[in-house]
């Protein structure tokens, strides 16, 4: 649909203007009439020049935070729904998060509540907002919900930079490692073995195996690129079906290195989560498949849909959660406690705080290992084939010190 930059006068005689979507001009009018405002022109907003990675289509968690922020302190403040959607779209700097408010506060205006009107915009308001937000609509505490909400996607946002920073930091120093040793191979050992061909005397083990790694890389390097590119794509094939998604997930769970780190997230963003959606008064089993949904994780996922599955039949949550095995011995209990308490929301956040907590150690702790383990690698790398290129040289000295 186009969008109109329009300019009016409102009841009270003031000159506004703005820019809406409608289907027409006709349509266009009919909303500002409905707020209460004398249309005095208009004109259609050129699309301007289209480029993909110019035009962004799609909100960070960051944008969805401070919107929700914004949205929250507004309500608290009094102001109408539609008022603070306006408002909020005028100064947003993301056009696709503008046009989305837009069209959200236009279906506000036509009769719509505002989850419904945030439930057709599926690609910016994942199912939790939208439940949490009927919720808050339905108790009359929008704004506390959104607060809760803002904290909620802030949270979040933290312990996915965590733990992206930690695996982000022993890739990168490994790519470096596998890229200098591939240089050394294809760009220097080519001048050593030109050199060593006129050498004469038979060439030490660790030499020959380097330039047999490097002829290798250099007349078959298009058979490993396509290794490698057919590995990605299989393991990406793989992860995109559920019974793959399942074993690659089970065994990044059991892996020595990251598991533990994997675990204890999933943990804080599985309690944070349903913790956050029970407060705002989301009934427990809707809660549970909101939450399956966020888990990031297949083998959480079904361990989830499994307590669902066990309090549909009338059972608990502890115990289900204890019989599915992927969650720790601490956390069953607690949930138990808060069960029998009738504070399972507060006691699910205080899992969350004590599990963040626990990433950010096993994040520093991870970083503290992995460091030396990442020196070594490239020193072994590098320093292997130096060594093994300057082999044959020490050997032509002592031949030449001995002759």
């Amino acid at each position: 649909m186009p969008t109109y930059l329009w300019k009016g006068k409102t009841a009270g005689g003031e000159t506004t203007a703005g820019e809406l979507v409608a289907e027409n001009r006709g349509q266009l009018m009919q909303q500002l009439r409905k707020r209460r405002i004398v249309l005095l022109n208009v004109r259609e907003k050129s699309p301007g020049l289209s480029i993909p990675f110019l035009n962004k289509r799609s909100v960070s968690t960051k944008e969805l935070a401070i919107f929700t922020r914004q949205f929250a302190t507004m309500i608290d403040a009094g102001l109408p729904l539609v008022q603070c959607l306006d408002t909020i779209s005028k100064q947003c700097e993301n056009k696709y998060l503008r046009e989305v408010i837009t069209q959200v506060m236009q279906d506000v205006e036509a009769g719509s509540t505002l989850a419904d009107a945030l439930g057709k915009q599926k690609k910016v308001f994942s199912n939790l907002y939208r439940n949490m937000v009927e919720a808050g609509e339905a108790g009359g505490a929008l704004d506390e919900i959104l607060q809760r909400l803002a904290t909620h996607i802030e949270k979040a946002e933290a312990l996915r930079r965590k733990v992206k920073g930690a695996m982000t930091y022993p890739l990168v120093v490994m790519v470096v490692a596998l890229g200098s040793a591939v240089f050394m191979l294809i760009f220097i050992i080519p001048t050593f073995a030109r050199m060593f061909a006129d050498f004469g005397a038979a060439l030490p083990l660790p030499t020959r195996i380097v330039l047999g790694i490097s002829d290798l890389l250099r007349g078959y390097w298009w058979a490993m690129a396509l290794g490698i590119g057919g590995g990605i794509f299989a393991l990406k094939r793989a992860y995109q079906n559920p019974s793959g998604k399942k074993k690659i997930d089970q065994f990044l769970l059991k892996s020595p290195i990251f598991g533990t780190l994997l675990r204890k997230t999933a943990v804080a963003r599985f309690t944070r989560t349903l913790g956050t959606l029970i407060s705002s008064g989301v009934p427990i089993l809707s809660g549970l498949e909101i939450t399956a949904e966020t888990a990031g994780n297949e083998v959480v996922r079904e361990a989830i849909l499994a307590t669902r599955s066990g309090i549909k039949e009338g059972d608990t949550i502890a115990r289900p959660l204890r019989t599915t095995g992927v969650f720790p011995p601490m956390v069953v209990q607690m949930v138990a406690v808060g069960e029998e308490t009738g504070a399972l929301d507060d006691m699910l956040m205080k899992i969350a705080d004590f599990y963040e907590s626990e990433v950010d150690t096993a994040v520093e702790n991870l970083t503290s290992i992995l460091e030396p383990i990442m020196i070594v690698v490239m020193g072994v790398l590098v320093g292997g084939m130096v060594v093994a290129m300057y082999l044959p040289m020490f050997k032509l000295v002592s031949v030449i010190a001995t002759g």
